[in-house]
Parts: C-alpha cells; structure tokens; sequence
C-alpha cells in the first residue's frame, strides 16, 4: 500500500481540513481591525499543515498494521463501513462454507448411489448370465429384465430430479388406470409370485404429470412386490375426500419397524427390511416422494410388521380452472 495510493482514500478528511483553513482565512482576512498580516497567516498554515500530515502519517500507519493483521489474525476496522464490510465478508464466507458443504454431500450421495446402483445391477446381470449357460426360463429372464429396467429408470430419472422443472406437463391423469399400466408391467412377477392383485375402484383423475406420476406408482409397487411373500395380495385403492384425493397401495408383505417408518423416504436408507430381506439402494421411495413434492403431492406410509404397508399418494383438489373446463368439454 503505497502513501500516494493512501492519500485517495483520506480526501473527505484533506477536503475537511482545507475548507476549515479556508473559512479561518476568510474571517481573518475580512477582520479591518488591524490589516492583514502576512507572517501570522504562513505561520498559521504551517503549523495546520504540519498537524495534517502528522495525522495522515499516523493514519497511513494504522492501515498498514491493520492490513498485515487481515492476513494472520482478527481485527478492529478503523471506520463504520469497515466494520460492515468485515460483517459482510464473514457472512459471505459462512455462505460459501455452507454452499461448499452441502455441493460435497451431494457428491457424497451422488456417488454412494452410483456405488449402490452398480452393486445392485450386478445381481439380475449374473443371473442373467446363469440362464444363459442352463435352460432359460423364459419368465424369469423377463423378470431379470425387469429388475434392470427399473434400476435403469432410477439412475435416469435421479438424473433428472434437479432439472424437473424442464420436463414436466401437469394434465388430468386417471390414477387406476396409471395403476393398471404399472400391474402390467409386473405382470409376470404377479404370476411368479402368485401375488393377487385387487383393485377396489374405477377411476379417478387427479392433475398431475402423468409420466412421472407413472414412475411413481411403479416404485412404490416394486416396493411392496420386493416385500410380499408367495401367495400375498397386494390392493390398490382410490379415494376423494373434502380435503384431497388418494391413491393407497397395500401389500401384505413383510412390513416396516415402527423405528424405521419415519426414515423410509430418506435418501439411501435400507432400514432393518433392506439388509435383512434383500439388497437395496434406498433410492426407490425417496425419488417417490421428492418427485410428488415438486408435482405437489406428497406420500406418507402406515406399517405393522408381519402383517401389511400401505403407501398412500396425497393429491389436492382440483384447483386449475383451464383443466377443469378441459375435462367437462371431454365429459
């Protein structure tokens, strides 16, 4: 920090100083008593100056200790908006501290997932490849088939998850029959498994996306396909009350501890089911409900060990003028 370069920032206290010479020089030039005394003015102004430049010495070195300071250790700012900037720089560092550890989670969980996801995709490969050297059981390649789909379809749409919002159409969409298209899709793990499949409605339409909302469907009844034992029943439900609308999906599978419940949709959590039963990213059911939160949904889950889970999807009431008109023009 040169003195020259010091002095552009000390100009109010330079402007200060010659307008209070000025005015000085002005009262005591305009005083008639006893004429004007050269030798009395020079004095006085450099005895003043003299005082000036001893304060900018003595100024000039403050800064200069204070800016070796701001390198090692803590300090007093010599001025209000010094200390303000200094609370502001502290604030902006506490942000990016917090900004650099929450990008660092991310890739934490990032690569946890990938780790999982390629874990996972190793098992119905290697069966795969079983069936490949012995007879192939036509079903149960399809299911190993499956099993990838689904574990693809996670990656996929875990990609996707921090750029929805370019990729969604909110429309009417019939929840039984979405629920239908995703019981097909597992049709032939219904029929290995002999699990019965029971739809207790017709139809209802909720506003939604229905690609995603098909994504969704289809991870919660993997879910309880992957828990329900042989000759199990899972029942699939829609109802509307005066609040919302809501599609259940009920197994009488293996059920979820009362510990683990509040956890379930935590991203990457297994719980005691997911290390005891089979092997699991616990990705499943928190892209589930992350993507309902950004459709504007949200899913809650009851369980009873040994004897069922019911997911429920939470759906508000229609509230989009143009898809009401929309479908009473269909009607």
């Amino acid at each position: 920090m040169t003195f020259l370069r010091y002095l552009t920032y000390e100009k109010p206290f330079i402007y200060l100083y010659l307008t209070g010479f000025l005015i000085s020089a002005t009262v005591f030039f305009t005083d008639s008593n006893d004429g004007w005394a050269w030798g009395t003015f020079f004095y006085a102004f450099a005895l003043s100056s003299i005082v000036l430049l001893g304060f900018l010495i003595f100024r000039y070195q403050q800064n200069v200790r204070l800016i070796r300071k701001m390198k090692s250790e803590d300090y007093e700012s010599l001025s209000l908006e010094g200390e303000f900037a200094k609370i502001h720089i502290e604030e902006l560092v506490k942000q990016h501290i917090r900004e650099i550890n929450r990008i660092q989670d991310m890739q934490k969980d990032h690569y946890d997932f990938i780790v999982s996801w390629f874990h996972e995709i190793k098992t119905p490969i290697a069966v795969l490849r079983l069936l490949q050297q012995t007879d192939m059981d036509e079903s149960s390649l399809r299911e190993e088939i499956t099993k990838i789909e689904n574990y693809v379809d996670q990656a996929l749409y875990y990609a996707k998850l921090d750029s929805f919002n370019q990729d969604y159409e909110i429309q009417n969409c019939d929840l039984i029959q979405i629920s239908k298209e995703v019981v097909k899709m597992h049709s032939k793990t219904f029929i290995s498994k002999k699990i019965r499949i029971d739809f207790q409605a017709e139809t209802l339409v909720v506003q939604s996306d229905s690609k995603w909302l098909l994504f969704i469907v289809n991870q919660l009844l993997t879910n309880s396909l992957k828990y329900t034992e042989h000759g199990g029943k899972i029942t699939i439900s829609a109802f509307e009350t005066p609040q919302e609308k809501q599609l259940l999906i009920q197994d009488s599978g293996i059920g979820i501890s009362q510990k683990d419940l509040p956890r379930i949709f935590n991203r990457g959590f297994t719980g005691e089911t997911g290390r005891t039963h089979a092997m699991s990213t616990g990705m499943g059911l928190y892209l589930a409900q992350s993507l309902s939160n950004k459709l504007g949904h949200y899913i809650s889950c009851m369980s009873e060990v040994g004897v069922y889970t019911q997911f429920i999807i939470h759906f508000p009431k229609d509230d989009d003028p143009y898809l009401i008109r929309q479908k009473t023009h269909e009607e």
